[in-house]
Order: structure tokens, then C-alpha cells, then sequence
């Protein structure tokens, strides 16, 4: 674990996202900033998921909103970027397109499931939720959730299911849960240049779709 490595990268990043602001935005890049520090010296969080998670941060602080990461939302869940505004809160999860070795030969459905899984079990603590994704990163995000939750029949609910079972069963998540979960915004984090652009789920998949399509992928 190199803490001064890790510390200069994030105050790095902070820097380039302070430029010009006011003291309020300051004051909240610092908080975000220190508290990343602070995981890491207790092995909690890595360089390449925090510096997404930072940049996220100051997005949402540019618009009025109280911005907390890796916060605990009950026994199991921890997000990735809490940010509050009065009673409002959304809630984002950071998705880098890694799999891990055990998952060598099936890429696309674990990435399928985990995408499903985070929408349906996040998105119940929000008023609003996001997927967020590095500019290099494709997102497969299943054709369920971009209908309301009233359009959503049992035979779909039940196929994402299915899916989500092959690789989360403690707990294992509900048809309730995914009956009823929202993807609000799909945020492309460019980290080379601080930015962030957030799009409507539908507008994020037909952008996608013809990339999708001309290699077969199916998105489950």
C-alpha cells in the first residue's frame, strides 16, 4: 500500500477539479478528497475507482448537491457516491467494465448480471439513481429497465432474475426488487479531462446498440 502515491494522485485530481471555484465547492471537493485518503489507509478503496468516484463527486456538487462515498446504506450495501439535497438523494454507482478471473469465460452475462443486480438493489434507497462508466467502458444494460416498472411483465422480471441468481444468491434478489427498481441517467466519466456527461438510459443503449448488434451480443 503506497498512502503518499495514493494521496498525491487524489490531490491531484482535486486540484484540477478545484480550479476557479467558489469556497462552498471547495469546501466539498476537500471532504471527498480526505475521505477517500482516509479509506485507503484502511485498504478500502483503490486509485483507479476513486478517482471515478471523486470526479462523480464534484459533478454532483457543481449541482447544489451534499456528496458522501462508500457510504453505508444497510447491513450488505455500501455505495459508491451518496449526494443529498434536502430531502432529495441519488445515489451512483461506478461500473468499470472489470471481471474477475473466475469469470474469465462468461464476461458478458456477469457483466449483464452485476448491472442488473446494482440497479435493482440501489436504486430502492434513492429518489434517484445512475450508472456511471468510464468513456471506454460499454454498459449492458438489460432493455427492462428503461420501461416503467407498470410495463414490466412477469416473464422478463423473471428472466433477469435468472440471471442474477447464476451470481448473486446472498442475498438473492427479488422479482420485487427488480420489478420495482429505476435507472434515472447514465453518466460517462472522461477521467483525462475531469468531465462528465450524463444521458437518458435510452439515449446511452441506442447509442451503444449498433456496436452491440454487429458483434451478437446479447444482452440477456
Amino acid at each position: 500500500m503506497d498512502i503518499e502515491r495514493f494521496a498525491e494522485d487524489i490531490e491531484h485530481v482535486a486540484a484540477r477539479l478545484s480550479s476557479n471555484e467558489e469556497q462552498l465547492i471547495l469546501k466539498k471537493i476537500n471532504y471527498v478528497k480526505h475521505r477517500l485518503i482516509e479509506l485507503y489507509k484502511r485498504n478500502l478503496v483503490k486509485i483507479n475507482h476513486s478517482v471515478l468516484e471523486l470526479i462523480c463527486a464534484k459533478y454532483l456538487i457543481k449541482y447544489g448537491y451534499d456528496v458522501d462515498v462508500e457510504r453505508q446504506l444497510n447491513d450488505v450495501l455500501i455505495c459508491d457516491v451518496y449526494a443529498s439535497k434536502g430531502d432529495n438523494v441519488f445515489i451512483v454507482e461506478i461500473e468499470t467494465g472489470f471481471v474477475p478471473p473466475d469469470h474469465a469465460l462468461d464476461p458478458i452475462a456477469y457483466s449483464a448480471a452485476r448491472v442488473a443486480s446494482k440497479i435493482a438493489r440501489y436504486s430502492a434507497f434513492a429518489g434517484k439513481f445512475a450508472l456511471a462508466t468510464p468513456v471506454l467502458s460499454l454498459l449492458p444494460v438489460q432493455g427492462l429497465f428503461l420501461k416503467p416498472p407498470r410495463y414490466r411483465n412477469k416473464e422478463e422480471i423473471a428472466s433477469v432474475k435468472a440471471l442474477c441468481d447464476r451470481y448473486y444468491s446472498n442475498p438473492p434478489i427479488s422479482m420485487e426488487e427488480i420489478k420495482n427498481a429505476r435507472l434515472h441517467s447514465i453518466m460517462i466519466i472522461n477521467v483525462d479531462d475531469t468531465r462528465v456527461i450524463e444521458i437518458d438510459p435510452d439515449s446511452y443503449v441506442e447509442s451503444i446498440r449498433s456496436s452491440i448488434d454487429s458483434m451478437g451480443i446479447k444482452l440477456y
